[in-house]
């Protein structure tokens, strides 16, 4: 079992919440996690990974049948009230109708291919969106059906939801994902679940700058997200602007490939439609992307294929 504290933005506010989870055993999940030698392909020291989060029209709202709306992201602001949004999910639908759109075809005059880890209700409202996903071959992962956090879940319930989410997706995009990253809270199922329904990888965890073999299943590979080059900053931080977070990634950068002559690294970009597709935002990813292609130790991966590269070196 374990204990643990976290702070949570949700449709109720802001609160720091206690968790309690049975069977939870973080020994086994963490600490006794193995990383094994291997190496990036055609010598490169460090592995980017840039990823998508196409979340937008999955979010928590009244017509999605939630009890409360989403959060307005860039105010910070929470409707306390059982009332649609319209505002807000407008806000949202902006990350379909232009940054998406606008994200991806940068993405595609760069010839990156991205890992989008894509809602699947997100994806039925984005048809522009996937037809970029699939003209630029990037990899789509399932980010679930809705936007919704896994913890109240029963075992069964999580079951048919991933389950849901991975058929849906096929529909879509022509192709069953093979990565997984849930709304942030998990269950002590969840991996189980992955293992059982097929998935390769996961991005549920935050451990280490490196791929390895998830402890429990023994099967899953856990590809690690990051937070901290993450655009959420935006709105989390007023005060942290995309400058701000270009040199943040430049320098993680610059560290990883330093680290990467001993071990190899990995380096995560995390970035959402209606934040980073924003105008004011661009500039700034377009300098980061510059400032990427131009190391010749650097590999550029989606998430897929970083795990494939890791189940190779175990087999």
């Amino acid at each position: 079992m374990c204990f643990g504290w976290f702070f949570c933005l949700t449709s109720k506010g802001c609160w720091l919440g206690f968790v309690y989870v049975e069977d939870m055993d973080t020994e086994i999940m963490w600490k006794n996690a193995t990383y094994r030698d291997f190496d990036w392909p055609n010598g490169k020291k460090l592995a980017v990974s840039f990823v998508l989060n196409l979340e937008e029209t999955a979010e928590n709202s009244i017509l999605n049948g939630d009890k409360y709306p989403e959060p307005v992201d860039e105010l910070g602001l929470v409707l306390r009230s059982s009332v649609r949004n319209y505002a807000n999910e407008s806000n949202y639908w902006y990350g379909v109708n232009v940054g998406g759109i606008r994200l991806l075809e940068l993405f595609n005059s760069y010839e990156i291919k991205t890992t989008v880890t894509a809602c699947a209700v997100a994806l039925k409202n984005a048809p522009s969106i996937v037809e970029l996903i699939n003209n630029g071959n990037h990899e789509v992962c399932s980010h679930g059906y809705y936007w919704r956090h896994q913890f109240r879940m029963t075992e069964d319930q999580e079951r048919d939801y991933i389950k849901k989410a991975k058929n849906e997706i096929h529909k879509i995009v022509g192709y069953p994902p093979e990565g997984w990253l849930s709304r942030y809270l998990t269950t002590e199922n969840t991996r189980q679940l992955l293992n059982e329904e097929g998935f390769l990888y996961t991005m549920d965890d935050y451990s280490h700058d490196r791929p390895f073999l998830d402890p429990v299943t023994k099967k899953l590979i856990v590809v690690p997200y990051a937070l901290d080059t993450n655009d959420m900053k935006f709105w989390l931080s007023y005060k942290f602007g995309t400058s701000d977070w270009l040199e943040y990634c430049k320098d993680t950068l610059d560290w990883l490939l330093e680290e990467g002559n001993k071990s190899p690294r990995m380096m995560s970009v995390g970035l959402h439609c209606r934040i980073s597709g924003r105008p004011g935002r661009m500039s700034n990813l377009r300098k980061l992307l510059d400032y990427v292609v131009a190391r010749d130790d650097v590999w550029i991966a989606t998430r897929r294929d970083i795990a494939r590269v890791y189940l190779a070196a175990l087999e």
